[in-house]
């Protein structure tokens, strides 16, 4: 039986909370893996946290950007910590094909998940989670709509654009086994919609393909087809959710040879059909 993390989405399609602290953190002091999109800004103190295994320093004006599918740790703090969030769950984010969406930036994020802004780009965000914060707890009289909330997370996706094609990020020690996963991660955002063997981008990558399925598993726990089919599968959820393509085109748009070869991957991995899904 193949170990995974406890798996953490959020209660609702949008969330924001501007003072984020400790004893919320301590919630996430077990390893767990993101369903949700989460975006963190630290505004005072410092901690230390795992991301994708890999250890990081968070202090303040750090923009914490974590993707579905990563897995995260609190690992605790050097001194009071307090931050602002907004996160999208996994029902929002099935609407939006993030790689398409953060085709350039996806692959950078997971290289750098943490960049250290100036400070007024900080206040900017910490105003902008604030307010959002605000609105979603006042039901009463101002309820977001759906158009509403896939525009806000359309406006956080622009800004990461935005801000991941300019800043040049601190440069951090990293293993070669984490360097060859951050390459896998890129090469398969350029090639899923046509590749999807595990040989493939081990002869892309120059290893052997047990060398590289041995290290990925050994950094994110995910061998290298699990890896692939989560591109995979979110390009999917995307296509049967926001736009009108029959299943027969989205499967020919992924490279499968016919829908029914495409059903049948789908439900490998989600568990129902891409029909039931997408009236789901």
């Amino acid at each position: 039986m193949n170990f995974d993390f406890p798996q953490v989405d959020l209660p609702n399609e949008i969330l924001a909370w501007p003072d984020v602290t400790e004893e919320i953190l301590n919630l996430y002091k077990q390893s767990c893996r993101l369903k949700a999109g989460i975006f963190a800004l630290c505004l005072e103190g410092s901690m230390k946290a795992s991301i994708d295994l890999i250890d990081y320093d968070i202090k303040p004006n750090d923009l914490v950007a974590l993707l579905p599918g990563t897995i995260i740790q609190f690992q605790g703090h050097t001194e009071m910590v307090k931050l602002s969030f907004i996160g999208f769950s996994s029902k929002c984010l099935e609407r939006v094909n993030l790689v398409q969406k953060l085709y350039d930036s996806y692959p950078k994020i997971s290289q750098n998940p943490i960049l250290t802004l100036n400070a007024d780009i900080s206040n900017y965000f910490n105003d902008f989670f604030t307010l959002i914060s605000r609105i979603t707890y006042d039901e009463a009289n101002f309820n977001l709509s759906s158009e509403m909330i896939e525009s806000t997370l359309s406006f956080m996706i622009a800004s990461l654009n935005m801000i991941y094609a300019n800043h040049i990020p601190e440069t951090q020690s990293r293993t070669r086994k984490e360097e060859l996963c951050k390459e896998l991660v890129q090469c398969i955002i350029d090639n899923y919609t046509k590749e999807r063997k595990a040989q493939f981008y081990a002869d892309k990558l120059g290893v052997s393909q047990q060398h590289l399925s041995t290290t990925i598993k050994q950094v994110t726990g995910k061998n290298v087809l699990e890896m692939i089919s989560y591109v995979v599968i979110m390009d999917a959820k995307s296509k049967l959710k926001s736009t009108n393509m029959t299943i027969q085109e989205i499967a020919y748009s992924l490279n499968f040879p016919n829908a029914s070869f495409f059903g049948k991957y789908f439900k490998r991995y989600v568990g129902i059909s891409p029909a039931e899904y997408r009236h789901s």
